[in-house]
């Protein structure tokens, strides 16, 4: 089997999210896709939403799709995230699965950063999910090399330009405007019904400074 892991804050999940898990499913070939929200995050601030809610929201996004899956180990454990207790996690589960990690190209240069960044890239394939014309092979030479040396050669995997970040969404809500196809109309009426980021403060654009994790806003920020 081969399983995609795709972490992050989530805070909120959306269509930005959901587009690069099925663009990863289809050109990946995974037979699952499993989504993994961070308890709390150690290169990160405090999450805007409760882990419960982000992880009711993350199964909204997830749906009836059988090919994604939502694995709550990082809020069951607590504390901090950290990427590779998570691939020890599913590697136990699933000895027989081919792992892919799935990163934004931000967080991936980070990963010398991370807790036991050799361990990480033995237990999973490392998939890089660029918004440019960088490839895997435009890696820092000791990311690549502990690659190499653990589950193979980076992949590389060319992402929609979603002009959605989590952040946006969240000063959307608290100024009173609509999010409607920011995310699915199931999260936006999960954020509604439960208020919300309502009264969330202001903050900077700029991405998270490590992981899924991803290219969208702060859902690449994890150890």
């Amino acid at each position: 089997m081969r399983l995609g892991v795709f972490g992050g804050s989530f805070d909120p999940p959306h269509v930005g999210h959901l587009l690069l898990a099925q663009d990863a499913v289809e050109h990946l070939a995974l037979d699952r896709l499993v989504f993994v929200p961070a308890a709390r995050q150690p290169l990160k601030p405090g999450a805007g939403a409760s882990a419960a809610h982000r992880l009711a929201m993350v199964g909204l996004l997830a749906g009836d799709e059988p090919r994604f899956a939502v694995d709550p180990v990082e809020i069951e454990r607590g504390g901090l995230s950290f990427t590779v207790d998570t691939l020890r996690h599913l590697r136990r589960r699933d000895p027989e699965a081919s792992l892919l990690l799935l990163l934004g190209a931000d967080a991936a240069v980070l990963l010398p950063q991370w807790r036991e960044p050799g361990e990480v890239l033995a237990l999973a394939r490392l998939v890089v999910m660029t918004r440019d014309d960088r490839t895997a092979a435009t890696l820092p030479a000791e990311i690549r090399a502990l690659a190499i040396r653990g589950a193979g050669e980076p992949l590389a995997l060319a992402a929609r330009r979603v002009d959605v970040s989590s952040t946006e969404i969240r000063e959307r809500v608290a100024a009173g405007r609509s999010v409607r196809g920011f995310v699915p109309e199931a999260v936006a009426g999960y954020i509604a019904a439960h208020g919300l980021y309502a009264g969330a403060a202001p903050a900077s654009h700029a991405a998270g400074s490590d992981r899924t994790r991803g290219p969208h806003d702060d859902e690449s920020d994890r150890t």
